[in-house]
């Protein structure tokens, strides 16, 4: 933009900051927006303003919810016996999309790097130690990516929670070293899933 006005500059790096967008495709963004500023701009403003204002991340689970309400967690939580700990929203969505998991999520919120505390990056593991403890679960499937990071997150989880008496799993063939859940196909989860084994917690 040649005579640059600040409040769109400024909204232009916000949008930048977004997954897979970059300066130019936020400018493209930008201007689709002020071109439809009734129809795109107003109620897409009312809708971040509500967001903002109404949604919370479950202390619990670390899953959505509307403050002030119940969790699924909590009025579910003896629907199912099992548990899928995964990294993100993300990863929970396209697990419940394919169809190839039926039970409890966990969401921790981010990953672990080597000798990192996970106090620091507020990742739910402590309320995951929590819920096995608490609840009558007969499998924690680890569904974290297998990445550097992932392993590190689901090799920490393994030990703190392996004294209780409850399988632990991870995801099995299908899983390229490397790759991220969220980017998976339905047909890579399934397997995954369906071939999924024990973890060894010596």
């Amino acid at each position: 933009m040649s005579n640059k006005i600040q409040e769109l500059e400024e909204l232009i790096k916000l949008f930048s900051k977004l997954p897979g967008l970059g300066p130019k495709s936020a400018k493209r963004i930008i201007l689709k927006l002020i071109n439809n500023k009734e129809s795109m701009i107003k109620p897409m403003a009312k809708s971040l303003a509500n967001v903002y204002k109404n949604i919370v991340r479950c202390e619990n689970c670390g899953n959505l919810k509307i403050i002030k309400t119940k969790c699924a967690c909590e009025a579910n939580s003896n629907s199912y016996d099992k548990i899928c700990v995964v990294e993100n929203l993300a990863d929970m969505w396209v697990i419940e999309s394919a169809n190839v998991f039926k039970g409890h999520f966990h969401i921790l919120g981010g990953t672990l790097n080597s000798g990192e505390k996970y106090e620091q990056k507020n990742l739910l593991i402590d309320s995951l130690i929590r819920r096995v403890k608490n609840n009558n679960l007969k499998e924690v499937i680890i569904a974290t990516s297998a990445t550097v990071e992932g392993q590190t997150t689901a090799h920490f989880i393994e030990n703190a929670i392996k004294g209780d008496k409850v399988k632990i799993s991870k995801l099995g063939q299908g899983l390229p070293v490397g790759g991220e859940i969220e980017q998976f196909d339905d047909g890579t989860l399934i397997s995954a899933f369906r071939n999924r084994g024990p973890v060894s917690t010596e």
